[in-house]
């Protein structure tokens, strides 16, 4: 028996990796345990495509850096479900030669492989593909195999299926059923939310129409239809997902919450439902949280460079308020958290208060209000002041009681991070001061006041480049001398590219921020001091040089980050004087 060469070892031959890599990754992987592939692509180290070619080098095995589900061979799915070919990360795919081609992302998974060759009745050939692409491949071909979402629902009549309302359905066969014992209804909520994850969906709306069902998916902040079911499964669609959320199916005149935690593609996805009544029947709004999301800094979230060390400025008081302001969806909270992982230290002691806790910081204490035991913002945050805090956020300051909760906090010494809801920075002093708190407790404490938007970012693969006309840059404040000077003579549009791959025909991929930085002198003091009302207080920042929401997003267009009709979309509030 030969010793095969080491995984690390044929990285460093490969030049994706140093000795000294190496070793951090050994030690992690000695503390921690896990495979040292994985250990060095979490540490950065690598990417899992570095992994997939060691592997195949190691032993000698083919490998593909992505399987084109829509290429799959289906037949080969016949008796394998999608939950246990996700969990041992295993694709059949193909035959060629007489072999069955299997995608695995770890081919010494002998006892997975030889199940997959009893399945299939026929020899296998693994090939080795990086992790995220099989999963994401696994999905897309049972998500095929499902017949695409609203597939099969003609196939389920509650006429002739009485029982279609009874609580007979369990959460384990979401996603793990097969097609033979799997019902229609239930096929469909598994196949939208396949669909909604691989669409970046923040949120799916189910609601009911006078002769139909329609379910609407939010990307990027904008709503589009996916589906519009027969109105006659509209009940059993609303129970399906009330069992997964643990709802009372019998009460269809109140509201109610509820949550359902899932994991696909190795991602636990998180999904707060509501239900209201409706004049049509019950509608369903269901919010995605990704757990495993990536948490942004400061550098990644769309500042400019000026706006980005205004902020590294300010973050690193030793006490004042910083306010985020903007309407419901326009990134405040990942905004703050931003800014506390900036700060986020062993020598400081950060604690936050939220409705709800969206994501889990290592290092900081995190409370979530709770109206029913009648723990608020306020209270929260009257408990803390007795933790020793250097750093609070509280989550969003609603009433009286809580924005003097804040102040006082500030005035002894602590730095506060909150949002309100305002439609610009400088509105946030008005806000406070019609909530009954003094002008100068305000003008003493607060130190900042950012609005923000987000605005969808095009595509890298699909956006053109074009040169506007004098008529369409006056909309956003710029001129076509601006556009020569600092953006060669052209700027970007969505492409109309249906097919790509990329942003699924959307001519947009993610999103970015557009801000406006009011930061606190002697003239906005004396100003907040004096009662003075909104619009004075932005002329007199305008007149500082402060930047608008609109011509920061004009600044992002120049950039070829974003597109002229976006920005007026988000900022249609904020026209430039």
């Amino acid at each position: 028996m030969y010793n095969r060469q080491k995984l690390g070892e044929i990285l460093i031959e490969m030049g994706k990796l140093d000795p000294g890599g190496l070793d951090r990754g050994l030690s992690v992987q000695l503390e921690k345990g896990g495979r040292i592939g994985e250990v060095l692509v979490q540490l950065g180290l690598i990417s899992e495509e570095d992994v997939t070619r060691a592997l195949a080098r190691q032993l000698d095995y083919p490998c593909e850096m992505s399987i084109d589900a829509d290429e799959i061979d289906l037949s080969l799915l016949e008796r394998m479900q999608l939950g246990w070919a996700r969990d041992h990360g295993v694709l059949p795919y193909d035959k060629r030669n007489g072999y069955v081609l299997v995608a695995t992302d770890d081919p010494l998974e002998v006892e997975v492989l030889d199940e997959v060759r009893l399945l299939s009745g026929t020899e296998i050939m693994p090939v080795v593909v990086p992790t995220t692409k099989l999963q994401s491949a696994i999905n897309s071909a049972f998500d095929r195999k499902s017949r695409q979402l609203g597939g099969g629902l003609d196939e389920l009549d509650e006429e002739e299926n009485p029982h279609a309302e009874e609580a007979t359905l369990d959460i384990n066969d979401l996603l793990d059923a097969s097609d033979d014992d799997e019902a229609p209804v239930i096929r469909f909520v598994n196949s939208l939310f396949v669909q909604a994850v691989r669409e970046r969906a923040s949120d799916i709306h189910i609601e009911a129409g006078e002769k139909e069902i329609t379910v609407r998916f939010r990307i990027d902040g904008v709503l589009k239809e996916v589906a519009n079911p027969p109105k006659r499964f509209h009940s059993s669609i609303i129970t399906r997902i009330k069992i997964m959320a643990g709802l009372n199916i019998a009460e269809k005149r109140l509201p109610q919450a509820g949550r359902i935690r899932i994991k696909m593609a190795g991602k636990d996805i998180d999904i707060r439902v509501a239900t209201a009544p409706a004049v049509h029947g019950e509608r369903i709004t269901m919010r995605l949280l990704d757990k495993s999301a990536v948490l942004l800094n400061l550098r990644d979230i769309g500042m400019a460079e000026d706006h980005l060390e205004l902020m590294l400025d300010l973050i690193f008081n030793p006490h004042g308020i910083i306010l985020v302001t903007g309407p419901t969806g326009s990134g405040k909270t990942t905004t703050l958290y931003s800014s506390l992982s900036e700060i986020n230290s062993p020598d400081k002691n950060i604690l936050t208060i939220e409705d709800p806790v969206e994501y889990q910081l290592d290092g900081i204490s995190q409370m979530q209000v709770s109206q029913k035991i009648g723990l608020d913002f306020a209270r929260g945050l009257r408990s803390y002041l007795r933790h020793d805090p250097d750093v609070i956020m509280v989550g969003e300051i609603r009433d009286v009681e809580t924005a003097e909760m804040a102040i006082q906090a500030s005035l002894t010494g602590h730095l506060v991070f909150s949002t309100l809801h305002t439609n610009d920075a400088a509105g946030a002093f008005t806000r406070l001061t019609d909530m009954g708190v003094e002008p100068f407790l305000v003008s003493s404490t607060v130190i900042c006041s950012m609005a923000q938007r987000l605005v969808r970012t095009l595509c890298s693969d699909c956006r053109q480049a074009y040169r506007p006309s004098e008529e369409e840059l006056a909309e956003i404040g710029l001129t076509l001398q601006d556009v020569d000077h600092q953006a060669g003579g052209m700027i970007f549009k969505p492409g109309e590219v249906p097919n790509c791959e990329t942003c699924l025909g959307l001519g947009y991929k993610g999103r970015m921020g557009i801000y406006e930085i009011l930061s606190i002198g002697d003239t906005i003091r004396s100003l907040i001091m004096n009662r003075a009302d909104t619009s004075e207080i932005k002329k007199a920042a305008d007149r500082q040089g402060m930047r608008n929401l609109r011509q920061d997003g004009a600044l992002k267009v120049l950039m070829g980050s974003t597109s002229i009709e976006e920005v007026l979309r988000v900022t249609q509030e904020d026209v430039v004087a």
